[in-house]
């Protein structure tokens, strides 16, 4: 079999083997990875780089192509073209794949080899679809993994943390995509990360994390409330610090936007008459802690008010936004600095185990590509004229825009000059923002994350408190 544009013939798939010469392929990229570089050994200074793609033909036959080269080279080849691009290959090396190893990392695929490209031989070019293959479009649309073999949400939810690390399938429509938020590590190398919030008939909130520039591009061209997803092979993790299970994409993921299959249908199906009957959740509950829009946060509690809602939950407690015009009664900053910063994993940002210094979460990641770096991560007490909310939550950024200085600014500090800004926060009438969700875990059984936390102005302070019963005075 063989595809054919004018002239020129297209080796297929599924028919490549080592002594084809100088062959020719043509296909859909279905999968991508990020540029990765590391130091040239024969060339001092240098760095050489690498990435990975994956392009499909038929609904039956996918394959990997690997590229290495100059910094230069692959970073412009690895721009030239996008997941969802139809590209040809002009005289790839064809080898035989070590499957144990290589999928370990890469997308299982069906053929028995890969591809690689080589600078001075190897030329890829991308091609309109409509210009090739019109059925190259469809494969856009099909799964690379049976279309039944996957967990439903709640499954996942259900099985909880016997799952933790597993490596498996999710369909699932979007019902929110974060704004990509990126940073720098501590060995100066930038990052990346979206969080994604997925739905189904079992679950109405899961969170899908990625990490690369590649899945969020394609994670932003996602529609809320219309979009379903297949992810193949994506990493399930127990987050400890939300008390919720979590999916991440990984270098194995293959993630089919809109899949034409039955089972995508019935989502589809539902996601139409959820919407038509006014259903689904609200976009501000949805969204993680790291896209809410505090504009839209506009419930003003008092402390005793948020307590008796807890209790009037019964420990099914939804995820609570809200403001609270209170002050900082807590906050131990000029003791010792572990109880202040921590580190993170680059990676996850996950706190990293503080005797070793290494992330027990990201195992599928090299330990050369791991790094930390240093962040806030306080305790502090809330409180009003009707209680106090123990041990929140106040870190990262928002510890850093509340306390007014970076981590490296705040280590500089002397002890004396610690305390005085601590009491420049102490005590002082603020407007606080926070998410508060059940936790059995956590110290208090209720885990309150501070998303905002600025000095109050007195004239809204005052104001919110006309409409209150002040028999809590």
């Amino acid at each position: 079999m063989a595809h054919s544009r004018s002239a020129r013939d297209f080796v297929a798939l599924s028919d490549l083997h080592p002594n084809l010469a100088r062959p020719n392929v043509i296909g859909v990229v279905i999968g991508k990875t990020d540029v990765r570089s590391f130091p040239d050994r024969k060339n001092i200074g240098t760095e050489r780089c690498t990435f990975n793609f994956t392009i499909r033909d038929s609904p039956t036959c996918f394959i990997n192509v690997q590229s290495w080269g100059r910094e230069g080279y692959i970073r412009s080849l690895s721009e030239s073209f996008r997941v969802g691009d139809c590209v040809t290959i002009e005289n790839p090396l064809i080898q035989s794949k070590e499957a144990e190893r290589e999928e370990k990392f890469n997308p299982v695929t069906p053929s028995g080899y890969k591809l690689l490209l080589s600078e001075n031989h190897s030329v890829v070019k991308t091609s309109s679809c409509y210009d090739t293959d019109t059925r190259l479009l469809a494969l856009l649309h099909l799964p690379v993994k049976d279309p039944q073999d996957y967990y439903s949400l709640g499954d996942i939810v259900a099985n909880g943390q016997s799952l933790h690390g597993r490596v498996l399938n999710v369909l699932a429509a979007v019902m929110a995509v974060g704004e990509p938020k990126y940073f720098m590590t501590s060995d100066k190398r930038k990052g990346q990360r979206c969080e994604v919030k997925l739905y189904d008939e079992t679950e109405k909130s899961f969170p899908i994390v990625c990490w690369d520039n590649e899945s969020i591009q394609l994670a932003q061209s996602w529609i809320p409330q219309e979009t379903v997803i297949f992810a193949s092979d994506v990493r399930i993790n127990f987050d400890k610090f939300r008390n919720c299970m979590t999916a991440t994409v990984i270098s194995k993921t293959i993630i089919t936007t809109n899949p034409e299959t039955a089972e995508a249908n019935v989502l589809f199906s539902f996601i139409k008459e959820s919407a038509q009957a006014g259903a689904l959740p609200s976009p501000v509950k949805e969204l993680p802690n790291e896209t809410i829009n505090l504009d839209a946060v506009v419930d003003v509690y008092t402390v005793e008010q948020l307590k008796e809602k807890v209790l009037q939950s019964d420990g099914k407690l939804e995820p609570v936004h809200g403001i609270i015009y209170g002050y900082i009664s807590t906050l131990d900053i000029d003791e010792s600095v572990s109880r202040v910063v921590r580190n993170r994993c680059s990676v996850c940002r996950f706190i990293v185990n503080d005797v070793s210094n290494t992330c027990t979460f990201c195992t599928d990641v090299s330990p050369e590509a791991k790094s930390t770096f240093a962040s806030f991560d306080i305790l502090v007490d809330v409180t009003d004229h009707t209680g106090t909310l123990h041990s929140c939550y106040l870190a990262d950024c928002v510890a850093e825009d509340t306390l007014g200085c970076t981590v490296s600014e705040f280590l500089m500090l002397e002890e004396d000059q610690k305390t005085a800004l601590k009491w420049q926060l102490l005590l002082e009438r603020s407007k606080i923002y926070f998410k508060v969700t059940s936790s059995p875990n956590w110290r208090t059984g209720l885990k309150v994350n501070l998303l905002s936390c600025k000095l109050a102005d007195p004239i809204e302070a005052s104001q919110s408190f006309l409409g209150r019963d002040w028999n809590y005075l």
